[in-house]
């Protein structure tokens, strides 16, 4: 009799400890899923405030892990977007400045335009190491060089643009380049809009 006492006290206590890990398991299994959606809701949210919300969406959600809920993190995610996207800009350009068939005229608007995108890429960089340091005392001078290079960094992107104004361009180059450049502005507008919501949000 007491041998099947103590065979069933242990049978009961086996099943409970099997029960928590399963508790467990399911409590593993279920909460990165859960998290991932809170990340992902706080990046649409954000970027409905934004010029280009689903272009926001489409670039910020890859870089969900990394900004959770932090603002910064995500101002400075859509910075490297940018970046990101003012290289592949520039390698574009400089894959159709190698071709046979580019005429002089054509290849004068594309070399500019090839200096424009790596100032540009350049000028986000300073951006970037601006926005670093608004946790620091001196955070309304690093705000303010932040906006003047991202401003800078636009400007570049239009010059680029501007580059082919008033020239025989091929459309489709014209087309191919200006559309690659119009994303990096974008994206650009993107990171300072999400910047200027959160201080916003914090002043009211």
């Amino acid at each position: 009799m007491e041998v099947f006492t103590c065979t069933k006290l242990f049978s009961n206590q086996v099943f409970n400890v099997l029960s928590i890990f399963l508790l467990i398991s399911l409590a593993q299994c279920a909460s990165p899923s859960k998290v991932q959606e809170t990340y992902t809701n706080f990046i649409t949210k954000s970027c409905n405030n934004t010029m280009y919300p689903a272009l926001c969406v489409q670039t910020l959600t890859p870089y969900a892990p990394s900004v959770g809920t932090r603002p910064l993190k995500l101002c400075n995610a859509a910075l490297k977007a940018a970046i990101l996207s003012a290289r592949h800009a520039s390698a574009t350009v400089s894959k159709i400045a190698k071709r046979n068939r580019i005429a002089r005229y054509e290849a004068k608007a594309i070399k500019d335009c090839i200096g424009d995108m790596k100032d540009t890429v350049y000028e986000l960089k300073l951006t970037l190491n601006a926005m670093g340091h608004l946790n620091e005392p001196d955070k309304d001078f690093q705000w303010a060089n932040a906006k003047t290079w991202a401003s800078a960094a636009i400007t570049d992107a239009d010059s680029c643009i501007d580059g082919f104004s008033g020239r025989k361009v091929n459309p489709v180059v014209k087309k191919k380049i200006g559309s690659r450049i119009t994303e990096v502005q974008k994206r650009i507008s993107i990171a300072l809009v999400l910047k200027i919501n959160e201080e916003k949000q914090k002043s009211s």
